[in-house]
């Protein structure tokens, strides 16, 4: 695809990033470590955007819970202290999980959001914990649910830059666990399906609050709310996991394709979804 790029850019803003987006009129696209960039070989490509030098690769703690540049690479997610420390290391263990050691050195967070793959091994994660995006635009910035923008069609998201990632505060319930699980074909694979679980836990095992997301079981990662609404209130033991693992069932709606069938994801959203909760309710010393 390379030799179709007329000009290659390394702006030292977002300002300036925004201004050389505007100027590509569609025929450009921003790149930072180009992992799922190069994959895709859009030969339309005439002109490529660098934002590395941007002043976007950074964790840093807020007055609501945590922020994250768009630049900041996959080893940097799964070394932070910070995120070791949030929803017991769900991120830092979703980013260990996203290739090999050489892709986790180059792909960016702000990539596997824009790049917008029901796989992404971050995605999920992220949606389990309310993440929201903070968007640059023509006219000034925007903050809108991570969930809104994975929604958007590709080519709404290539418009405007992705320029961090907003997570609240999680619940800080001293029985809560929290849980990311992943099946590729391979190690080094993206996920056929993945999930991410928390669960908070009151007086006598009864659930106060439950998240469950999955990926690559619909056109973008989604929470299983009716799942989740089957566990709170109640007292977890294996038949309300059992309940709420079909509801998971009911609720995707996968694919088939080279990696697998829509049949078999539909059964192994119920399964890694059922050992997503039973490990959750293992951290917060329930046991099943």
């Amino acid at each position: 695809m390379f030799d179709s790029v007329e000009a290659f850019y390394r702006p030292a803003s977002v300002h300036e990033a925004l201004r050389l987006l505007q100027r590509g009129k569609g025929q450009t696209r921003v790149v930072a470590g180009g992992t799922d960039l190069v994959v895709e070989g859009d030969r339309s490509i005439r002109f490529l955007i660098d934002i590395t030098h941007a002043g976007l690769t950074y964790i840093k703690r807020k007055a609501t819970g945590l922020a994250i540049g768009a630049t900041t690479t996959m080893a940097e997610l799964e070394e932070s202290a910070l995120l070791g420390g949030l929803a017991g290391g769900l991120l830092a263990r979703a980013a260990a999980s996203c290739g090999s050691i050489q892709i986790r050195n180059m792909a960016t967070l702000g990539g596997n959001m824009s790049n917008g793959s029901p796989a992404a091994d971050m995605a999920v994660p992220l949606v389990a914990l309310d993440a929201k995006v903070v968007i640059a635009g023509p006219r000034g910035r925007r903050t809108m649910p991570l969930t809104a923008y994975l929604a958007e069609p590709a080519e709404m998201r290539r418009r405007s830059l992705l320029v961090e990632v907003a997570i609240p505060e999680p619940p800080r319930d001293k029985r809560a666990g929290w849980s990311f699980q992943k099946f590729g074909r391979t190690a080094l694979d993206i996920a056929v399906v993945s999930v991410a679980a928390g669960i908070g836990f009151g007086p006598r095992g009864r659930v106060k609050w439950a998240r469950l997301a999955l990926g690559a079981v619909a056109p973008a990662p989604l929470r299983i709310a009716a799942a989740e609404q089957a566990l709170v209130g109640r007292v977890m033991d294996r038949a309300v996991m059992a309940e709420a693992c079909a509801a998971v069932e009911r609720a995707v709606h996968p694919i088939t394709d080279v990696r697998a069938t829509a049949e078999y994801r539909t059964e192994l959203s119920r399964v890694l979804s059922g050992r997503a909760l039973e490990e959750c309710a293992g951290q917060a010393g329930w046991a099943l």
